[in-house]
């Protein structure tokens, strides 16, 4: 699809000032909103499903359809909105105007959430923002005083961008007000482990999810039953299926931050989830921070290919790409790393802010509840 960034917009993005998303010269730290992270919102398989996700929990109601042309948005498609997340809460951190109207680069976003980069994976991201586009929710979590539910898609519109002889240039979305607006109120946003995209498993992802909304960095970690958590998983799994996955990742110690254990307590069974130590330099200085995953495997978050960084060293790319690729981030010249802050203040300047070179602490101080 061939179109004019500034001629051919349409529908909400005609009315809303795009949030430009470029590289910071360093890594945008992953994170969750957490409605979406103990909630089942997305469906655990990566065959289509079309059964709907009915649950109601402490007057508490999430109803979630998916339509058969492409079916319900999966928790591998709900790394888009974690990466999104990220981007947002880096740039109010760093004071730079935000918007649901977000402009990016297939590469950005690719690299950002572990995925490769070829032909085939530009694919998969586009059936991606498709299931996310048509998936519909309905919720009355953070309803207001007069409106009891919310009705939205994950995304509202999206679209590629491409030059007349093909080449992808980037891509544009719009985010759901409800989203939006649950990412900017920093208490409702968790920062995860980057290790989180490399989990395989739909169970196994969810699982963390839960880990980390409920247990978060507290020593005695929290308890559940079983039961439980097949009813807010809302997966289509048998519960016998069901509590044999979640034995399975606790044999496995799967969960980056997070040891598991089965208990019973009677005729129930439990899972208990409790954190593990890490080195607190790799911690949030925030209220609710997690840092990386067991500290024996400290090593592996030093390598991982995970990070939400918008520049990444990388070569061609099946002629999506020209042969450039994107720059890579210099960190031992923080002039270049000062460049591409003050690019970035020029692409999403705020409301009567003036534009200008950026220091060595451009970033200022982390938002809280994270």
């Amino acid at each position: 699809m061939r179109t004019s960034r500034r001629t051919r917009l349409s529908g909400e993005r005609r009315r809303l000032s795009p949030f430009v998303v470029t590289g910071t010269g360093g890594e945008v730290r992953p994170r969750d909103q957490r409605d979406l992270m103990e909630r089942p919102f997305f469906s655990l398989a990566k065959t289509k499903r079309l059964t709907p996700i009915h649950y109601e929990s402490g007057g508490v109601q999430v109803h979630v359809q998916g339509f058969p042309e492409h079916g319900m948005a999966t928790i591998w498609d709900a790394d888009v909105l974690i990466w999104a997340a990220s981007q947002i809460v880096d740039a109010e951190n760093a004071g730079l105007q935000t918007s649901r109207f977000l402009r990016f680069t297939p590469y950005q976003l690719l690299t950002a959430i572990g995925r490769q980069t070829g032909a085939r994976d530009y694919r998969l991201l586009k059936g991606t923002l498709a299931r996310l586009q048509s998936t519909v929710i309905r919720t009355t979590i953070r309803h207001g005083e007069h409106w009891r539910r919310h009705q939205f898609s994950w995304i509202g519109e999206w679209e590629e961008m491409t030059t007349a002889g093909g080449r992808v240039e980037g891509m544009e979305f719009v985010l759901p007000e409800w989203f939006y607006r649950g990412v900017l109120d920093r208490s409702l946003v968790l920062t995860i482990d980057p290790a989180y995209f490399r989990l395989k498993g739909g169970i196994e992802r969810w699982l963390y999810r839960v880990a980390r909304k409920h247990a978060g960095r507290q020593p005695s970690g929290w308890c559940f039953d079983i039961p439980h958590l097949h009813a807010k998983s809302g997966s289509l799994v048998r519960l016998s299926d069901f509590a044999l996955q979640i034995r399975r990742i606790a044999q496995r110690q799967s969960l980056p931050g997070y040891r598991l254990r089965i208990e019973r307590r009677g005729d129930v069974e439990m899972l208990r989830i409790q954190p593990v130590s890490y080195p607190q330099r790799l911690v949030d200085n925030c209220v609710n921070g997690i840092g990386t995953s067991d500290a024996r495997n400290v090593d592996d978050i030093g390598t991982s290919h995970a990070g939400l960084s918008g520049l990444r060293t990388h070569g061609s790319q099946s002629s999506l790409w020209d042969s450039k690729g994107n720059p890579a981030r210099n960190l031992s010249n923080l002039k270049d790393s000062n460049i591409v802050e003050a690019r970035r203040a020029v692409d999403n300047p705020r409301p009567g802010a003036h534009t200008v070179p950026h220091s060595r602490n451009r970033r200022g101080p982390e938002g809280g509840g994270e």
